[in-house]
């Protein structure tokens, strides 16, 4: 029965508006999961466990510290500039190494204040989950929900972070921080100028971290019973756990 409804699955958004399919998708979903879980109950219930994840992630990163004091996702020397870094490091010393570590923090405290607009554009995201997004998530991997977010909320998402990265990185000084250093790199001889745009590295970097964390959570709720606070979280992945 599972694999008729993988079937299903990937034929339904090849068909546009197709009521008929439609409902012989939540017939499927009925057959394999049993009666108590429903089409409209999965895509309530991957609704409800997005808004836990995106909740939870958004809140980790949005905090002082969530970016800076996270290896996994905190934000390093634009990449595009490593050969700043490391060119002041070595003539500069002791001197050098504060100057670049302070373009990092200063990097990473711009991130977390634009991480606190995330919800209202992933909440509008999930609030327009179709079932057939919903059926396609549940029976997919374990980070399907973040992929969804991903592909419906990145223009937005960089569009509403952009803007809040350029007044953040000024607000905590990280562009005098950056001026000073590619002013001092610029005064050592023979030297490439090198100078990549913050606020667009920046923003990318964010949006990263960002979608890491809510793929953690995606996770945990997908393989943790434990969080699957509700009865009807509890209800739906016990139909991914027996796919």
């Amino acid at each position: 029965m599972l694999k008729r409804l993988f079937i299903f699955l990937l034929v339904v958004p090849l068909c546009t508006g197709c009521a008929e399919l439609a409902q012989i998708g939540t017939t499927l979903l009925e057959s394999a999961a049993g009666p108590s879980v429903t089409s409209d109950q999965a895509a309530l219930g991957l609704k409800e466990a997005l808004s836990i994840g995106l909740s939870k992630g958004a809140d980790v990163v949005s905090v002082k510290d969530g970016f800076f004091k996270n290896q996994a996702i905190k934000i390093l020397f634009p990449e595009k500039a490593i050969k700043v870094k490391n060119t002041l490091e070595d003539v500069l010393g002791p001197v050098g190494k504060q100057m670049t570590d302070n373009v990092v923090e200063k990097l990473n405290r711009a991130a977390e204040d634009a991480a606190r607009g995330a919800k209202p554009i992933f909440l509008s995201a999930i609030k327009k989950m179709t079932i057939q997004d919903a059926m396609g998530i549940l029976m997919g991997e374990d980070d399907a929900a973040t992929q969804y977010l991903k592909r419906s909320t990145s223009t937005e998402l960089y569009s509403a972070f952009n803007p809040v990265i350029k007044n953040s990185l000024s607000k905590v000084q990280a562009l005098n921080a950056w001026e000073d250093i590619i002013t001092r790199y610029n005064q050592i001889p023979l030297v490439k100028q090198v100078n990549p745009s913050l606020d667009d590295y920046v923003t990318e970097k964010a949006m990263d971290g960002l979608f890491h964390m809510v793929a953690k959570e995606e996770t945990a709720i997908r393989k943790d019973p434990v969080k699957r606070t509700t009865d009807l979280l509890k209800k739906v992945f016990a139909v991914q756990d027996n796919k």
